[in-house]
């Protein structure tokens, strides 16, 4: 699988985890709960291949798209920090459900501005090889990411 596929393939594994987030009742405590466990579990790892194997090789192999990059981590760095205070909040805290939004929309802006404006430009650059490659090694490194969101790169 290609380096982008595969992140598109995260990112639909997300979506489908915000709009299970979205229709669950008002008082489905455990059941946010869960989901948001997921996404931050699904969120981090993402986050690991992308900033530690796929930024560095577009950053390489589409050096026009510096920019994106760099404003992509700036990104993360906030969603790395509402997932960890998410993790600890207590579902039934007032501000959970309000946080759980923001961070919704911080992706779904991150995500919509990658598929639409940033991936065709890495993909033209780099060629169906290049991302193959670094599709494999993102997959492989999905095993080696952290548990918790502050341990990536750009929590810092």
């Amino acid at each position: 699988m290609d380096a982008i596929v595969l992140l598109k393939d995260d990112h639909k594994t997300v979506e489908k985890l915000f709009k299970q987030f979205e229709k669950a009742g008002p008082k489905a405590y455990k059941e946010k709960q869960k989901i948001v466990a997921q996404v931050v579990e699904e969120l981090t790892t993402h986050t690991y291949i992308e900033e530690n194997l796929f930024y560095p090789a577009a950053r390489a192999g589409a050096p026009d798209t510096v920019d994106h990059v760099l404003e992509s981590v700036e990104e993360h760095h906030v969603v790395v920090w509402m997932l960890s205070e998410l993790k600890n909040l207590d579902p039934a805290d007032e501000r959970y459900v309000a946080k759980m939004t923001v961070l919704m929309e911080n992706v779904r802006h991150h995500v919509e501005e990658e598929e639409k404006e940033w991936f065709p430009k890495v993909r033209a650059a780099m060629g169906r090889a290049r991302l193959r490659e670094l599709g494999e090694q993102m997959a492989k490194a999905k095993a080696d990411a952290p548990n918790d969101p502050l341990d990536i790169p750009s929590a810092v």
